[in-house]
């Protein structure tokens, strides 16, 4: 121990004595290796080379450790041995330390603050900073445990799907391109909402969307009674595809503003007042007889969205051959919406993903969390609803008989169309 103080003591005597940071971090590190140096001799029981009855192992090389300090990081070589293993006494607190930091950086991270000010936050906790690649290599640590999560079994039915994507820009081969995040909800037969699954592709391509829907069947999906998405042609194709025998209902806000695109700023109200009247009506009998009579109307004023009505009846209705208490979350992709304005947030602050991976760490422990969170609230359906509807009563039948020509008499009395 003499011999590690009295090198110490001839180091500094080497070195001017600046308040030059740089001077300070070495002797520092020029210490802390001393001290570990000293220490494994003591449980080695011999000095380097030396020959004693003491001796317990001999050493077998060195392996890299970082130590973060308030002078800066400290580059250490830690001694391996032969037999048995050895962690200086000086690093056991780092371990604490470490966790600390870390949890500090992941939940930045996972907060949206971009890796660049990354390096602020490691200065307000009294060290030197933390540049952008030290950030990727510890948030790595999550890429386990977003894994598992993407790949954890699901049960064998979920009822109702809900599919949407958001459009992220990453960086591959040197150039930033646009991906789509394309993201999977349903509520299973307790009526418990959950994150499916997600994936990284083109948004539009019918490849993508069927890889993606095949691997939540791998996963253990086997089945599903509606599917409720946009009506992107990819996504559409790959639905039909995946899950054959299942309904498709199109997303009926999206419809809307398809619809309002084809007509003047000053109709958009009147319109979307009449088409909404085909939505409030209570079972797809009565809306179907709505949707072909407003058709009519708009024929001769507006025959854009009168071709549009009836092109899509079929799919825009098919969530009103479900339990009416269901309506309500079924006819859109409203409930992914709330999920994708929170991705959008989070990630407006990276602007540029540096590569697929950083985008699953980021969205995928986003994710999880709101996974969590839908565990600890109340069910997002009635699980007795759901199990009616999974094991339906043949002899029940809930359709109503209503007086169509007189509701559709007293629609036009009350002028919501004009034929004019």
């Amino acid at each position: 121990m003499t011999d590690s103080i009295m090198a110490f003591v001839n180091y500094l005597r080497k070195e001017e004595l600046t308040e030059d940071v740089d001077f300070l971090r070495e002797a520092t590190e020029f210490l802390c290796q001393q001290l570990i140096d000293a220490e494994a001799e003591e449980v080695i029981g011999a000095e380097r080379y030396e020959r004693t009855s003491d001796r317990q192992t001999y050493r077998n090389g060195t392996r890299e450790r970082r130590l973060e300090t308030r002078v800066g990081e400290l580059d250490l070589k830690i001694p391996k041995l032969r037999k048995g293993s050895y962690l200086p006494s000086l690093l056991a607190p780092r371990k604490r330390s470490e966790e600390a930091l870390l949890a500090v950086v992941q939940e930045a991270y996972i907060q949206g603050v971009s890796t660049r000010r990354m390096d602020e936050i490691a200065k307000a906790l009294g060290l030197q900073g933390i540049d952008k690649s030290k950030v990727s290599r510890i948030c790595k640590e999550l890429d386990e445990m977003v894994r598992e999560f993407r790949e954890r079994p699901l049960q064998d039915k979920y009822p109702y799907i809900w599919l949407d994507a958001v459009v992220l820009n990453v960086r591959e081969n040197h150039r930033v391109v646009k991906l789509s995040l394309g993201i999977a909800i349903g509520v299973d037969s307790q009526g418990e909402r959950h994150i499916l699954g997600f994936d990284l592709g083109a948004g539009e391509s019918k490849a993508f969307w069927l890889d993606f829907l095949r691997s939540l069947k791998q996963r253990g999906l086997k089945e599903t009674m509606l599917v409720i998405s946009d009506a992107h042609s990819g996504l559409k194709a790959a639905i039909g595809q995946a899950f054959s025998g299942s309904a498709w209902q199109r997303c009926s806000v999206h419809f809307m503003r398809n619809v309002l695109a084809q007509v003047s700023h000053k109709d958009k109200k009147q319109v979307a007042e009449a088409i909404k009247l085909v939505f409030e009506q209570p079972d797809q009998r009565t809306s179907k007889a709505y949707l072909e009579h407003l058709a009519k109307l708009m024929q001769s004023r507006w025959s854009k969205v009168a071709q549009m009505l009836l092109e899509a009846e079929e799919d825009i209705l098919a969530y009103k051959t479900f339990p009416k208490k269901h309506h309500r979350s079924i006819h859109s992709v409203n409930p992914l919406e709330r999920i994708n304005r929170e991705i959008r947030r989070r990630t407006r602050v990276v602007g540029v993903f540096p590569n697929r991976e950083s985008v699953f760490r980021l969205v995928g422990t986003l994710l999880m969390d709101m996974d969590e969170d839908w565990r600890g609230s109340r069910r997002y359906m009635a699980e007795k609803g759901i199990q009616k509807l999974l094991t339906p009563d043949p002899q029940e039948d809930t359709r109503q008989d209503f007086n169509l020509v007189n509701e559709l008499l007293e629609l036009e009395a009350q002028n919501v169309i004009y034929t004019t």
